[in-house]
C-alpha cells in the first residue's frame, strides 16, 4: 500500500521557506523555526503573507510535491505543480465518461449514496448522545429516516439534474438538525444552517476550513492516480473549479469535516474565543485556532479504520488516494461500478 507522507500547513505570518540540501527550512525573523526532510512531504500549504524560494519551488515541482497559497482565512488563491502526469487513455475516458450522462449518473449516484451514508452515521453518533432525551432523539431518529429515504430514491433519478435535486434535499434534512450535534452551550456556537462565502458563525468559519484542507488532499490524491480533478460528475464544469475533488470530497466531508468539527467544539478545543467577528459579518478563526484545528485534522488522518469494500484497515489520510485509485480503476473497466466509501 501507498505510504502516507505528510503536509506542512505554514501559518506565520512573514516566514520564509527556503532549500537546504534535500531539507525545506522554515525561518521567521532570520531564524530558524523548523527544517523537515522533503522526500517524507507531499505538500505544502501556505496561509497569508508566506514567502517561498525560487529554488524551493523548482524543487518541489521536480519531486511532485504541490505547494498551495490560501488567504489567512483558509480561501484557496493558487498553486504551484510540476508537470501533469498521468495516462492520457485514462483521462480521455474519464472525459468520455463525463459527456455521457448514463455513465456519469451512475458515478455520481453511488458518490451521493457514499456522502447520505456517512450523513446518517453522524446522526448516529449524536443519537448516543441524546439517548434520554426524548423529543432530541426522536427528531434525529427522523433525519435518520430522510436521509435512508433520500438513498432508496438514488436508483430511481437518472438524470444528474434529479440527483443533485435529491442531494440538496437531503443536505437540508441534514444540517436542520446539525444544532442537536453540538453540546457547546454560549450563542457564538450556535448553528442556524449552513453559509459560506463569507461564513457567518463560527461552527460555519470551521466547517469551511475543513472542506477546504479536504479539497486540497482530494485534488492532490487524483492528479496522483492521473486523473483530471477539473472534470467531474456530479459538479458542474466551471474555469478554475477542481469539480472531480468536489465529487469525491463529499463522501468523505461528514467523517473529516463534520465530525471533526463537532469533535473539537464539543470537547471545547474551540470555543467562542477562537474566532473573531467582522464588520461585514464574517466569522474567522483566530491564527491561535486555526494551528489548533489543522493539528487536529493532521492526527485524524493518522487514525486507522475499516474500509468496507477493501475489507483492510487503512490510515484515513489515505482515503482521497484510495478513492482516486477505485475511480480509476472503474474508468478503466476493470469494475462494474465505482464502490463509495461506507463510514461504518
Amino acid at each position: 500500500m501507498r505510504r502516507q507522507l505528510n503536509t506542512v500547513y505554514v501559518t506565520t505570518e512573514g516566514a520564509w521557506l527556503h532549500k537546504d540540501g534535500a531539507n525545506l527550512v522554515m525561518e521567521v525573523d532570520k531564524e530558524v523555526k523548523r527544517r523537515l526532510p522533503v522526500h517524507m512531504l507531499e505538500g505544502v500549504v501556505c496561509f497569508g503573507r508566506v514567502l517561498v524560494s525560487p529554488p524551493l519551488l523548482g524543487y518541489c515541482a521536480e519531486q511532485g510535491i504541490c505547494v498551495s497559497y490560501l488567504t489567512p482565512n483558509g480561501k484557496f488563491l493558487a498553486r504551484v505543480e510540476g508537470p501533469v502526469s498521468g495516462n492520457v487513455l485514462l483521462r480521455r475516458e474519464q472525459y468520455r465518461a463525463s459527456d455521457d450522462e448514463t455513465r456519469c449518473c451512475a458515478i455520481a449516484r453511488n458518490l451521493l449514496a457514499g456522502k447520505i451514508h456517512n450523513q446518517r452515521a453522524v446522526v448516529g453518533r449524536a443519537l448516543r448522545d441524546y439517548e434520554f432525551d426524548e423529543p432530541v432523539h426522536t427528531t434525529l431518529q427522523q433525519t435518520q429516516k430522510l436521509l435512508m429515504r433520500s438513498i432508496d430514491k438514488l436508483p430511481h433519478k437518472t438524470r444528474l439534474d434529479g440527483l443533485r435535486g435529491l442531494e440538496g434535499e437531503a443536505a437540508q434534512r441534514y444540517f436542520e438538525s446539525f444544532s442537536h450535534f453540538i453540546r457547546h452551550e454560549h450563542p457564538m456556537m450556535r448553528f442556524s444552517g449552513r453559509n459560506r462565502r463569507p461564513p457567518r458563525d463560527a461552527v460555519n468559519a470551521l466547517l469551511s476550513l475543513f472542506y477546504t484542507l479536504l479539497t486540497h488532499d482530494c485534488r492532490s490524491a487524483l492528479e496522483t492516480v492521473g486523473l483530471d480533478p477539473a472534470v467531474g460528475f456530479l459538479h458542474r464544469d466551471r474555469p478554475g473549479r477542481p469539480s472531480l475533488a468536489l465529487d469525491l470530497a463529499e463522501e468523505l466531508r461528514p467523517l473529516l469535516g463534520d465530525r471533526l468539527a463537532l469533535s473539537l467544539i464539543n470537547r471545547k478545543q474551540v470555543n467562542e474565543h477562537s474566532f473573531r467577528c467582522l464588520d461585514n459579518g464574517a466569522v474567522l478563526l483566530s491564527e491561535d485556532a486555526r494551528k489548533t484545528v489543522l493539528v487536529a485534522y493532521q492526527e485524524r488522518k493518522q487514525e486507522e479504520l475499516k474500509h468496507a469494500f477493501l475489507d483492510e484497515k487503512v490510515p484515513i489520510g489515505l482515503l482521497p488516494y484510495l478513492q482516486s485509485q477505485l475511480l480509476a480503476r472503474h474508468l478503466r473497466g476493470d469494475m462494474d461500478a465505482y464502490p463509495p466509501f461506507l463510514w461504518k
